[in-house]
Order: C-alpha cells, then structure tokens, then sequence
C-alpha cells in the first residue's frame, strides 16, 4: 500500500494572512487538526491545531480579555506556521511514511508530486492502513504462532493453512530473541480449533488464538 492509497486528496488549504481565530474555526467546523499554507497556488507551511491553542498570551500578563482576544484577532497563521515542512511523495509506501513521522514525531505530512501540493496523510489514515492490512472488519481468527527463522518457514505454514482450504487475510513477522520469531497471522475461520491441532501436530507452537 502506498501513500496515495490512503491519503487525503485535494486538501484544504489557507493564505498565510488568514486569522488564526479564523484557522481555528475551520478547523473545528471541518473536523480537522492540520491545514496547510499556500501563496499563490504554492505550499509554504503548515499549522496544525496544537500550534494555534498554544498562541496565547502568557499568564502573567496584564492584558485583559478583551485585549487579549483583540490581539488574537490580529494575529495570523504567517506568524505560528511551520515553515518547510516535511513531505513525503505519494509513491512511498505507507510504512515509509510512518517511519518519517515516527522520526520526526509529527501527527501528519503533506504528499507533494513535482511541486504540486496533492494530499495529505495523518496518523489516523495510516492507522486504518494497517487495519486493512490486517482484515480486522472482517470476522477471523488471530493466531500467534512461536517458529524457527529459517529458510521456507512461512512457505511451510502457507502450506498447512492452505490444505485446511482456509484463507490468510494478513500476516506479520515480530522477531523475538536468537532465531525465533512470532508469527502474527490472521485468517478466515471462525472455527480455528482444526487448525491449531494441526498446526501444533506439525510442530508449530500455538502462542495465542483469538476469534474475533
């Protein structure tokens, strides 16, 4: 799954004269947290929700709240933006995108294609990406399965779930100590105690089974 999979087209975007009381509102009535900056059809930053509850004046201050809200309504989005933020293209993959944001521990990231501001990607969207990776909608069985990392390991397993006539809706791989490996795998049955026993027959340790 790449970024342009899951990403949000079109965004909505904002001049950086825009108030930030305005930038707020937008936000609140569209429901989301981040809206970039553009001048002349070209991007320039980025302000998210947090940046703009953070603008306020310190408590010690003698304004008053009239003044304060006076002068809120003057600033704008210019003066907080993020300036240069960091992009990703929409051909990386969704794990790549995940990364960068882990990284840099920002919330979302803007898709950008020569130049070209074409969408946006959050956390929320990669969350439902690897939902999907893994089917979790759709009613299945989780199996955690203890194995050797060794040549022809998964090959082995896709053979046994396969000659139960069951489908493989996702797996993943968590490596464990030494050669061992947790092998995450979600498949089709609702009725997984057949291929447990089968499974644990062949040698191939059962750590959790959960149908869901």
């Amino acid at each position: 799954m790449f970024v342009k999979d899951c990403m949000t087209t079109s965004p909505i975007t904002i001049s950086k004269n825009t108030p930030i009381l305005e930038a707020l509102e937008k936000m609140k009535k569209l429901k989301i947290r981040q809206l970039p900056i553009t001048d002349k059809g070209r991007l320039v930053g980025l302000v998210t929700e947090r940046e703009l509850l953070t603008v306020t004046p310190s408590p010690a201050t003698t304004l008053s709240i009239f003044e304060m809200n006076y002068l809120l309504t003057k600033m704008v989005v210019g003066e907080v933006m993020v300036k240069d933020p960091i992009t990703v293209h929409p051909e990386a993959t969704v794990e790549e995108a995940a990364l960068i944001m882990r990284n840099n521990k920002i919330g979302s990231m803007l898709v950008m294609a020569d130049d070209e501001l074409v969408g946006i990607i959050t956390q929320t969207d990669i969350f439902d990406a690897f939902i999907d990776f893994f089917c979790i909608r759709k009613a299945g069985t989780r199996l955690v399965l203890q194995i050797h990392d060794r040549v022809g390991a998964i090959a082995e397993l896709t053979e046994i779930i396969k000659d139960m006539n069951i489908n493989i809706r996702g797996l993943v791989i968590h490596r464990k100590a030494n050669d061992v490996v947790h092998m995450v795998v979600r498949v089709s049955t609702i009725e997984p105690e057949p291929l447990v026993k089968e499974l644990e027959s062949r040698g191939i340790p059962v750590i959790s089974c959960t149908i869901s």
